[in-house]
């Protein structure tokens, strides 16, 4: 069936949440605007920036719901279990996305198909993984829907649209959504959000300063030559987790950012916040795109002082050497299912500006080989290597001998893989999870052997600092 598409009115992501949070699993992909420097960034490249602000994608009422949990996979259709194995969670997407293949449509990035999160701890599905660090929120380490239709929103054209190839539905049930979505509505009536805590870290200084040693160690040692170490905060909430989530999109905009209304399959409550500025792996038309970050600065509210903060991570030798690390990792993830010759770095240690910090980015492209899908480039690069270390095994084995509790989200990925083969992801950092009224964070950053532990453990507080501002708004209004 050709593309449905009906007109709505145009309107911000958030707005077309809000009209469907009554429905099972509603999901928000948004698309916020950050500053580029002109001076760092090519023009092409800071055209892309620009582009990637285009579209919010908001989905409801999934008709399938996918869930892993080390070894099995589950699927659920209108509250019910109909399937459960030990099948591979990615061929088990792959299975719902594959008879409903369709052509992609220029200006439509999504049209149905999968949508949700991919764990940090989902890794341990794809490597042989030690046990060390506490479980104690005990989140699913897949969960996705299977949508048939999505709300569009195009910020370059100032439209909205309701489109669906209707593998699922059929026209009638389309046009019913449709009219419902143009009758005002008042959303639902939640209880306001509240931090009810102080905020608590894994990790005092003196923790992080044991873990950073035993990190240079490893590196003096040749196990590794760089691991990203990361704490968690933890804060006791109450109330509705959409709130807090549309302050903190005014406290802080990011190229990729998400909320996730879902439960973990056994009727508990979750939800995902995340404002990320990082791609992990974009495909359109088989090319394939993945933009690291490595090497961060704070922002200064004076003009003077945040200037030099830019130029100094511009040349500093050291953030350079940890960006370009990561960079030769991801070279060779992408290319294990790109046509050989196809990988290039289009970009490298380009400065991009973000409300609260500055980051070098780098670009990546490359050719998805015909006999692949989006999801072998996903699994063959998951989790991503920004976000671990190199080399990545020997990584991650040490994270999760160091690191106190175990990521969850954090580190993974959020995103979607259409019907017809597209694919967007981010890396799932400045991103926190609300779920037993607790809500976790994480900050961390790449650990190299000239690493200063002063200065690794301020950065951890300068990344996670719009959460703190986030805890601080909502602890103030009660």
């Amino acid at each position: 069936m050709a593309l449905i598409q009906l007109d709505l009115p145009y309107a911000e992501g958030m707005h077309w949440l809000r009209q469907v949070r009554h429905l099972p699993w509603p999901m928000l992909l948004e698309s916020g605007r950050v500053e580029a420097s002109q001076s760092q960034l090519q023009a092409s490249v800071d055209e892309e920036i620009s582009l990637g602000a285009r579209f919010d994608i908001v989905v409801a009422a999934p008709v399938a719901k996918i869930i892993h949990r080390q070894p099995d996979t589950e699927v659920h259709t209108q509250q019910a279990l109909i399937e459960r194995s030990q099948q591979d969670p990615f061929q088990v997407i792959q299975q719902w996305l594959a008879p409903h293949t369709v052509e992609r449509m220029a200006d439509i990035p999504f049209a149905g198909g999968a949508l949700g999160y991919f764990a940090y701890d989902l890794g341990r599905s794809i490597e042989t993984m030690p046990t060390l660090a506490a479980e104690d929120m005990p989140l699913p380490e897949l969960l996705v829907g299977i949508y048939d239709w999505a709300i569009i929103v195009d910020h370059h054209l100032g439209i909205s649209k309701l489109v669906s190839h209707a593998r699922f539905s059929d026209l009638q049930a389309l046009q019913t959504l449709h009219q419902q979505l143009l009758e005002l509505s008042t959303g639902q009536h939640e209880a306001a959000f509240k931090v009810t805590g102080e905020i608590q870290p894994n990790m005092d200084q003196a923790a992080y300063a044991s873990a950073f040693q035993q990190v240079k160690d490893y590196i003096r040692a040749g196990d590794c030559y760089q691991i990203n170490l990361a704490q968690r905060f933890a804060v006791d909430v109450a109330g509705d987790a959409c709130e807090a989530y549309d302050h903190f999109r005014q406290l802080s905009r990011a190229p990729f950012m998400a909320y996730l209304q879902v439960d973990d399959g056994a009727g508990k409550p979750l939800a995902v916040l995340s404002m990320s500025p990082e791609r992990f792996l974009q495909v359109i038309d088989r090319k394939v795109e993945t933009r690291p970050i490595k090497g961060t600065r704070p922002r200064h509210q004076d003009a003077t002082a945040d200037a030099q903060a830019a130029e100094e991570l511009a040349h500093s030798i050291k953030d350079r050497a940890e960006n370009l690390m990561i960079v030769d990792l991801l070279r060779n993830d992408i290319g294990k299912v790109c046509e050989v010759g196809s990988v290039k770095v289009d970009a490298l240690f380009k400065l991009q500006r973000f409300t609260n910090v500055h980051h070098l980015v780098s670009i990546v492209r490359g050719l998805l080989a015909p006999k692949y899908h989006a999801l072998h480039l996903l699994r063959g690069c998951f989790p991503g290597g920004s976000i671990t270390g190199a080399p990545k095994l020997r990584a991650m084995e040490i994270i999760e001998e160091l690191e106190p509790h175990r990521r969850g989200i954090y580190c993974g990925s959020i995103g979607y893989i259409g019907f017809d083969g597209s694919m967007d992801t981010n890396i799932a950092i400045r991103t926190a999870v609300i779920c037993n009224e607790k809500m976790t964070f994480f900050a961390g950053g790449g650990v190299v052997a000239d690493s200063d532990c002063a200065r690794e453990y301020q950065e951890t507080f300068d990344k996670a600092s719009q959460f703190f501002k986030l805890a601080a708004h909502f602890k103030m209004a009660k």
